[in-house]
């Protein structure tokens, strides 16, 4: 038993008419649990950017070449900016909700706070699989269309890759990755993102408790 629930059991078990000690220090007890969640998902958002920035670093030269030649190199580059753009804000929103829950001084305005951070990171979550969800099609479409001369450009010939049926190999290839990495992002966001708001949850539920 940690130290919130044997003080929720003393605050309890005594009389209304008591001093508002115990009260007070289950207050300060959330909000210092709720802050830390929150300032976890802003860490978290942070560390995963630069984890996405990284990649940029370790894409080989020849598939940036290969990206030029088939004419979506300044496409791909420009929509990454977007995205990161996007991240970045909220990315600012989770540090604004960290601010705003340390400096809050009443049951209610934490609770609001709460949800609102809740909010912000089904949004994010979705935005990042869904994001990721219409460039994988917009991309498999791309290729599907232009699969001649994605075929000529990689030099499948000279590797001894027949060119029948090869943009549906290609194509499904593409999908099934598309489906794993979705699968892990999702798994990914589910377990770090999903502990964490599950923890902001039963911090609510105690709040809501104590505001009845």
């Amino acid at each position: 038993m940690d130290e919130l629930d044997i003080l929720k059991k003393q605050w309890q078990s005594r009389e209304q008419n008591l001093p508002k000690l115990s009260y007070n220090q289950i207050y300060k007890m959330l909000l210092k649990k709720s802050s830390s969640i929150v300032k976890w998902i802003f860490i978290i958002s942070v560390a995963e950017l630069l984890f996405w920035i990284s990649l940029y670093f370790i894409i080989p030269e020849s598939d940036l070449e290969i990206m030029d030649k088939m004419g979506i190199g300044k496409l791909i580059l420009y929509s990454d900016i977007f995205h990161f753009s996007i991240f970045g804000i909220f990315i600012y929103y989770f540090y604004k909700n960290f601010k705003s829950i340390q400096v809050t001084d009443s049951v209610r305005i934490l609770m609001r706070n709460i949800l609102k951070t809740r909010r912000t990171v089904h949004y994010f979550v979705y935005y990042n699989i869904g994001m990721f969800i219409i460039s994988s099609l917009v991309i498999t479409i791309y290729f599907y269309t232009r699969s001649e001369q994605l075929y000529e450009i990689m030099n499948f010939a000279n590797q001894g890759v027949p060119q029948e049926n090869f943009a549906t190999v290609f194509i499904v290839a593409l999908i099934i990755v598309a489906i794993i990495v979705v699968g892990l992002l999702a798994l990914f966001y589910w377990f770090i993102y999903g502990i964490l708001l599950r923890r902001l949850k039963i911090n609510y539920k105690e709040l809501k408790k104590m505001e009845d």
